[in-house]
């Protein structure tokens, strides 16, 4: 049986390279968008550092929609959100890279898709509105989730790794930003 290798210290990152939970919900997952998602944030030069899919139960998916959720939006909302990260298997994945919570906001556009512009994940590949889902009593297929700010994606990114799967590694871009 292979030795199991010792984790590398991670490397002190400057201040502007921060890191991101990102999960394509079941939609994308079935329709066949995961490759097509990553590669978008690869070429934009955000570093993949940890990945996973999986089905999530319902005590993951609550700890992910935590009850901030339904202070907002209303308990149904996330009731529906909890069950609708549950109806199949979703693609977790932490990207990092130069102001990578803003740029990966940018990239997946709007949390409603029919909003959302064009040349985004969700303006390219969805259209639902919150009108039709709050009238069908469903949840928003939006594709994919991202972190909204610093602490909300380090409290996340806990929620669905542990720290030794996350890895340093050096990209081709980062000769370019740092």
């Amino acid at each position: 049986m292979p030795k199991k290798k010792q984790k590398k210290a991670r490397s002190p990152r400057p201040e502007t390279i921060e890191q991101t939970l990102v999960v394509i919900k079941p939609d994308g997952v079935q329709r066949g968008l995961v490759g097509e998602i990553l590669q978008r944030f690869e070429k934009a030069g955000l570093k993949v550092i940890g990945m996973r899919m999986r089905w999530v139960d319902e005590t993951h998916a609550k700890k992910h929609y935590t009850e901030d959720l339904a202070k907002r939006r209303g308990r149904h909302v996330r009731d529906l959100m909890v069950d609708f990260l549950r109806s199949g298997p979703v693609v977790a994945f932490v990207v990092e890279g130069v102001n990578a919570i803003e740029n990966v906001r940018k990239m997946i556009g709007s949390t409603e898709p029919k909003a959302a512009q064009p040349g985004t994940i969700r303006g390219d590949y969805a259209h639902m509105a919150f009108r039709h889902a709050d009238a069908a009593r469903k949840a928003v297929g939006n594709l994919i989730h991202a972190s909204s700010g610093a602490e909300d994606a380090q409290n996340e990114i806990l929620v669905w790794f542990n720290e030794d799967e996350l890895f340093d590694y050096k990209t081709v871009h980062e000769q370019f930003t740092f």
